[in-house]
């Protein structure tokens, strides 16, 4: 699948429910990201014949916590679903070091060679990246106005994740390997 196609299914449901958002209000954006979810992925699914663990998690929780937004009416579970998606991902990445198994590895090993340490490293950066993501969203929806909420769910995590990895280009390029 062509690079800037793929990250526009995988940005394309956050610009979404921004949108929705702007215009429509949260549960308007609720819906959305879950219909422009479930769209990405079918599109991702139908191109490749697979979808990548992280977007499927994703996706699970999307669709869990949207519907209880929607069902209880009640704008916290959709606040709750990006504190939940980087627990997951932090308890997968740290439990897989826990176990010896930098599990990293798996998901970005077509894409990036590195020495095991390598992967040890990279995989507890992120996973302790991931535990900051879901504190600071738990500060953010518990001490700010939606409106606040929203714009640092889609323009703040967006970015410190850009910039959480670029700062990891160091460690890729002392751990790389060229087999």
């Amino acid at each position: 699948m062509d690079h800037k196609f793929k990250i526009a299914l995988d940005i394309g449901p956050l610009a979404v429910f921004f949108l929705a958002y702007k215009f429509a209000g949260v549960y308007a954006a609720t819906v959305a990201i879950m219909l422009a979810t479930f769209l990405s992925l079918s599109i991702t699914y139908c191109l490749e014949k697979k979808i990548s663990p992280m977007p499927l998690i994703s996706g699970i929780v999307i669709a869990i916590f949207g519907m209880l937004t929607i069902i209880f009416h009640n704008e916290e579970f959709i606040k709750m679903k990006p504190t939940m998606v980087n627990i997951i991902f932090a308890s997968i990445l740290l439990g897989g070091l826990y176990f010896k198994r930098p599990l990293l590895k798996y998901a970005l090993g077509s894409a990036l060679v590195l020495s095991d340490k390598g992967w040890e490293v990279l995989s507890l950066r992120w996973g302790l990246f991931f535990l900051f993501l879901a504190g600071l969203n738990e500060f953010i929806w518990r001490n700010f106005p939606t409106d606040f909420w929203v714009n640092f769910k889609v323009f703040g995590m967006l970015t410190l994740t850009m910039v959480f990895s670029l700062l990891q280009l160091p460690l890729i390029k002392k751990y790389g390997r060229n087999d």
